[in-house]
């Protein structure tokens, strides 16, 4: 009888040594990450984090989020450097919006078969999105599973915590008729209407390389990675009452600013208070897309919807430019009509 061939888990298609050629290269970009409250990192079994000292009644704040359909045109462009801190950002940003600091944060990255080079580049960006939000890059997940993902694809998801003083999480509870919504910049479409943007590239079929905006290349403009806005955000909350935030994120200026408002009351944002990037004009003009859809699909520009009462909104507008912002002020809080819309862009 013949004796079948021993295999082996890299004869099934996952390569061992692979993962810890990985492993070797994260280490030292996760170091870079650090920061007081870190009792165990990457290689445990868990991650250990002390909750800071300074907290008298801390309360934890976790978000998790993906990349969403943008991973497609890294796929398509080869460009994985920035998508890292496009998924640090979408939670980082989502959890700021209660007020809360970021601690650490955990990445899972799936695939068929690993490149070491590319999934280094991916977590390089997750790297330096952690940076830029002050948290610890703690621990992850990296997947090897043949037959699952096609060549060349992967996934990609992660999740941050953060602490608040409960004295201290915002809710929009105070938001009132009078205050001012200020808009702080995006850098692009951040990592949101990413089928659209696919559908409206795919029906103009653009030279993706050609320059489109300045020096920059289409495929430039649209890989740019997610604005992080925790540090300035957090500084300006150490200075001034911020009654509430909107991380504009899929459901655009439309559907995100009313998560935070109480029912009495609308904001009203005049779209001529902020430059329109170029991109979304294409899209617009490519796509013949509606000016309403844009507002619900988009950001448009705005970032970051911060609410304040008018007689620090100055104050506000000030910090934030100082700390390297791009900060607008878009609009007003009011009372609310009778089935009126909660948020008004006009």
């Amino acid at each position: 009888m013949t004796q079948k061939p021993s295999l082996s888990y890299r004869d099934a298609g996952v390569d061992i040594d692979a993962g810890d050629a990985l492993v070797d290269r994260i280490k030292p970009l996760a170091k870079k990450t650090l920061r007081d409250g870190v009792l165990g990192g990457i290689g445990g079994f868990g991650a250990l984090f002390e909750v800071p000292k300074r907290y008298r009644e801390p309360v934890l704040v976790s978000g998790t989020d993906g990349v969403g359909t943008k991973l497609r045109l890294a796929f398509q462009l080869n460009r994985h450097d920035t998508v890292g801190q496009d998924l640090v950002a979408m939670s980082v940003n989502d959890i700021l919006v209660q007020g809360a600091e970021s601690l650490f944060f955990l990445d899972y990255f799936a695939c068929g078969k690993l490149d070491v080079d590319t999934a280094a580049s991916v977590i390089g960006g997750v790297a330096r999105g952690c940076e830029l939000a002050g948290c610890a890059l703690i621990g992850g997940e990296t997947a090897e599973m043949p037959g699952m993902y096609p060549e060349g694809e992967y996934d990609l998801a992660g999740f941050a915590v953060g602490v608040v003083e409960k004295s201290k999480i915002i809710t929009g509870s105070t938001i009132d008729a009078g205050d001012v919504v200020i808009g702080l910049a995006s850098s692009g479409a951040h990592s949101n209407g990413y089928s659209l943007v696919r559908k409206i590239i795919g029906r103009a079929q653009p030279d993706m390389n050609a320059r489109f905006d300045g020096d920059r290349t289409l495929a430039d403009v649209v890989m740019a990675p997610t604005r992080i806005y925790v540090k300035p955000m957090l500084a300006l909350m150490q200075k001034i009452t911020v009654k509430g935030m909107a991380h504009i994120t899929g459901g655009g200026l439309l559907e995100n600013v009313p998560r935070v408002l109480p029912e009495n009351v609308t904001a009203e944002l005049h779209k001529a208070a902020w430059p329109r990037p170029k991109l979304f004009d294409w899209l617009q003009a490519e796509g013949q897309v509606a000016e309403n859809e844009m507002h619900r699909v988009f950001n448009c520009g705005i970032g970051m919807v911060v609410i304040v009462s008018a007689a620090e909104a100055e104050i506000a507008l000030a910090e934030l430019r100082a700390a390297g912002e791009t900060a607008y002020r878009i609009g007003m809080i009011r009372a609310r009509q009778a089935g009126e819309a909660q948020t008004i862009v006009q």
